[in-house]
């Protein structure tokens, strides 16, 4: 059995990130998605957000924090470097008849001024890029003196990073490249942003509900783009291994006992507040 894709030696940052955007573009991640919307309400009232503010949502995917942004009236722009997932992301806006530009762009070369932006937002979606300090940069860099950068991150420890874990053990990450879920840590964005930016962040849950353990991987599977890249770069039987332990980590997360899927995930909530 061979359960490790082949990956060279050194790779490159640019590769890395053509490749996680091969991956993103796979399957659709709109299907999961939707279900996080939450987090983006919630992500919103963390960081205080007014209707005169105007909002960059980063790396937004299907546009969670986007809508919710755009629901409190602010000037909001939602950026991806996934085309179809911004086309999501308008086509739930224009149903909702909200006001939003969507914008084609990469989380490590923002195309904006600096301090264009009271307010910039990513949820679940800053965190996978290849180059985190410069990502991190580039957050820092529109985002106004004295405005507000607001983050949702999956820790470590919790179900999605596990999820992440579990898969590294069939398709490792490439050389050097750092695990997206160290943004779940206070400490590790306390080192990106440096001492000129204050963070104040918290452990919350985003529950996952399916119908059964078996229909959660059937969606994950067929739509998540990592967990179809994977089953894709690996043989038949490592196909059966990954399966089973993904089976085994949904049953050690489960918290319901009637059959159905109800998985709490802990992420973390960051706030991060530009100095003057």
């Amino acid at each position: 059995m061979n359960i490790q894709a082949t990956t060279p030696a050194t790779i490159n940052l640019a590769t890395i990130k053509s490749r996680q955007q091969v991956a993103w573009g796979s399957g659709d991640y709109a299907i999961i998605g939707t279900t996080l919307q939450i987090v983006g309400e919630m992500l919103c009232e963390a960081v205080d957000l007014r209707s005169n503010q105007s909002v960059l949502d980063v790396a937004a995917g299907n546009g969670n924090a986007t809508l919710a942004a755009a629901r409190r009236y602010a000037d909001v722009v939602s950026s991806d470097y996934v085309g179809a997932l911004l086309e999501r992301g308008r086509e739930r806006a224009k149903v909702e008849r909200l006001a939003v530009t969507f914008r084609e762009a990469d989380a490590e070369a923002l195309p904006f001024e600096d301090a264009s932006f009271d307010v910039v937002l990513s949820t679940f979606g800053v965190m996978f890029t290849p180059d985190q300090a410069q990502a991190a940069h580039e957050l820092g860099r529109v985002c106004r003196p004295g405005g507000k950068i607001g983050l949702a991150n999956w820790t470590p420890d919790g179900f999605i990073g596990q999820l992440f874990k579990t898969i590294g053990k069939y398709v490792p990450p490439a050389p050097g490249v750092k695990s997206p879920a160290l943004w779940g840590s206070k400490a590790h964005l306390e080192a990106l942003f440096g001492s000129h930016m204050s963070v104040a962040a918290q452990s919350r849950h985003f529950v996952f509900r399916y119908k059964s353990p078996a229909h959660w991987v059937e969606i994950f599977r067929n739509y998540y783009g990592p967990v179809v890249k994977a089953f894709a770069a690996i043989d038949p039987e490592a196909r059966e291994a990954l399966e089973a332990e993904l089976y085994a980590l949904l049953e050690k997360f489960n918290a319901a006992k009637d059959g159905t899927l109800v998985v709490p995930s802990e992420y973390l909530e960051a706030v991060i507040t530009k100095g003057a």
